[in-house]
């Protein structure tokens, strides 16, 4: 427990700032993730409207303090690299649309996320190195006997 005044005082401001700080992110998140599945929906219509509101959102919590300016930066940058993207693929058609909607949406051609098939090649792989690498350093290793096993 806090000592002084001064350090009970700073105790009950940190906890105002912090009650305030909580909503203003969550704000940020919801209007973020309101603007990701309006990306990622069918309604075309509301969507730079969102956009733009997640946007705001994120620059107003910058200003204030409650988030970096680079991590806002980053996270509009983001948001908008997605939309661009997901405009882009919405004037192509049919099946390139549908592989860049999930790319845009970070699936699986979108960030290098490896599919079941290549992580269980990957798997396999490392399980071959590490069962090698295990037989080679037992072969390395000299046999020896420890004290307490001659006392025996």
């Amino acid at each position: 427990m806090a000592n002084s005044r001064s350090a009970r005082k700073r105790i009950r401001a940190n906890e105002r700032k912090r009650v305030r700080n909580r909503t203003v992110r969550s704000a940020v998140r919801t209007r973020i993730t309101k603007a990701r599945r309006a990306l990622l929906g069918t309604e075309v219509e509301a969507t730079p409207e969102l956009v733009l509101a997640a946007v705001r959102e994120l620059d107003r919590a910058a200003e204030k303090g409650i988030l970096h300016r680079n991590n806002a930066d980053r996270r509009k940058s983001r948001l908008m690299a997605m939309a661009h993207r997901l405009t882009a693929a919405a004037s192509g058609a049919g099946e390139d649309a549908a592989t860049a909607r999930a790319a845009a949406a970070g699936g699986e051609k979108g960030r290098g996320r490896s599919t079941k098939a290549t992580s269980a090649k990957s798997a396999a792989k490392s399980s071959a190195k590490s069962g090698a690498k295990t037989t080679a350093r037992a072969a390395d290793k000299p046999k020896t006997t420890t004290a307490r096993a001659k006392k025996s």
